[in-house]
């Protein structure tokens, strides 16, 4: 379970002084830790996309450690949206921009189905939602 812990109260007692109560510590339950990791993973996901999307405008070489690493993480995710749209392409004097629309669909599409798995689970988990 993971420990969710708020500020320490602070309240005037009779007298004017302050009185300091404990933390309130509470505990998620199974069903919002499960929340918790789906927004991790697709958040993650999304940064390394919106990467992405940043490295392939900016004409990043992809011979490069970390455009290549970059590239080959997030190319499986947009493989299904490839061909939706054609690529933009600007040839610059060094470097050729380029625009990729699948990327700009995956991200879109990942945070949709990201927000819909945890409606569902929200669903599923039969716990009252505040």
């Amino acid at each position: 379970m993971t420990e969710i812990t708020k500020e320490t109260i602070m309240t005037q007692g009779n007298s004017g002084e302050p009185v300091v109560k404990s933390p309130v510590v509470t505990k998620a339950t199974n069903s919002q830790t499960y929340e918790y990791l789906v927004y991790y993973f697709f958040g993650a996901l999304e940064i390394f996309l919106a990467f992405r999307l940043i490295l392939k405008l900016a004409g990043a070489n992809s011979y490069s450690a970390f455009v290549g690493l970059i590239y080959g993480i997030t190319g499986i995710f947009i493989l299904p949206f490839q061909g939706i749209f054609r690529q933009g392409y600007a040839s610059g004097a060094v470097t050729t921009s380029v625009l990729e629309p699948s990327t700009l669909v995956a991200l879109i599409v990942y945070a949709v189905l990201a927000w819909g798995i945890v409606k569902l689970l929200r669903i599923f988990s039969g716990e009252q939602q505040k």
